[in-house]
């Protein structure tokens, strides 16, 4: 485990797999580095994947006063490729990872090669929400733990993978950084901001996708200059799992077809 130093004192954890061009692979909200253990082989085969914990979770900090939102979340991921001596890594962020990816590639577009978006929004005037239907078996204790795996994955590719999902959050948060990570996803809006990307951009979104509604990809390509849109059929807000083969190839193509000059 490495450790980096944000600029307010906070350390940040991650760890580093592979070799090749480096690659930073963000988590979804309340989720740790271990969100991308069931997949991150796929990358680690032809890239330094950079796994980094977001501030609350896995080995980074959880400081009281802590400033939280997913632009300061960013920021520690400049931290991390500062740390590591990175100039320039391609951003693969999923979820609230995505919307943490985004302010890497708005805030810093000179440190991002290619830069691919899952399962996720803009945020503000442009966002898709949950509906209420959806949102509320989250809230209840005795729903909770299965209405989120039904949301992530569907019910035959869930009897193929028996034992705890690596999505399903990260035990060993504080119940306050629970509720920063919960405010921090919500209260995002890039929105504004989207046009200004100027990294190479792919979109993916799983057309069952329920927590994050599939209209939110399209949004979000359409948002960003140049971007391309990747729908997968059938899968859920856990696209990536559901359909790993899928996912990871297209993926793969793209950061393929835009190679770093440098990094």
């Amino acid at each position: 485990m490495l450790h980096a130093t944000a600029p307010d004192g906070a350390r940040i954890g991650f760890d580093t797999a592979g070799t090749g061009e480096p690659l930073v692979l963000l988590a979804g909200q309340a989720n740790s580095r271990h969100w991308w253990d069931w997949v991150r082989a796929d990358f680690s085969a032809s890239y330094t994947t950079i796994a980094i914990d977001c501030l609350g979770t896995g080995d980074s900090d959880s400081p009281p006063h802590a400033e939280w939102g997913t632009r300061r979340f960013a920021r520690d991921v400049i931290a991390v490729l500062d740390e590591l001596g990175v100039g320039r890594a391609h951003v693969y962020g999923t979820s609230m990872g995505g919307r943490v990816a985004q302010w890497v590639a708005v805030d810093h577009p000179d440190r991002v090669g290619a830069l691919v978006l899952g399962c996720t929004t803009g945020g503000g005037a442009g966002s898709v929400p949950a509906g209420p239907d959806v949102l509320g078996p989250l809230g209840v204790a005795d729903t909770a733990g299965e209405a989120l795996i039904a949301l992530m994955v569907g019910p035959q590719w869930r009897w193929g993978h028996p034992g705890r999902l690596p999505v399903l959050g990260d035990n060993g948060m504080t119940e306050r950084a629970r509720r920063e990570h919960r405010r921090a996803s919500a209260r995002h809006d890039a929105w504004d901001a989207l046009p200004g990307i100027v990294a190479p951009t792919l979109v993916l979104h799983g057309t069952d996708d329920q927590l994050s509604p599939a209209e939110n990809g399209s949004r979000l390509a359409a948002r960003i200059p140049g971007a391309q849109l990747h729908l997968i059929e059938g899968a859920r807000h856990a696209y990536f799992l559901e359909r790993r083969e899928q996912a990871s190839a297209a993926v793969l193509r793209f950061l393929a077809a835009h190679p770093l000059t440098q990094f």
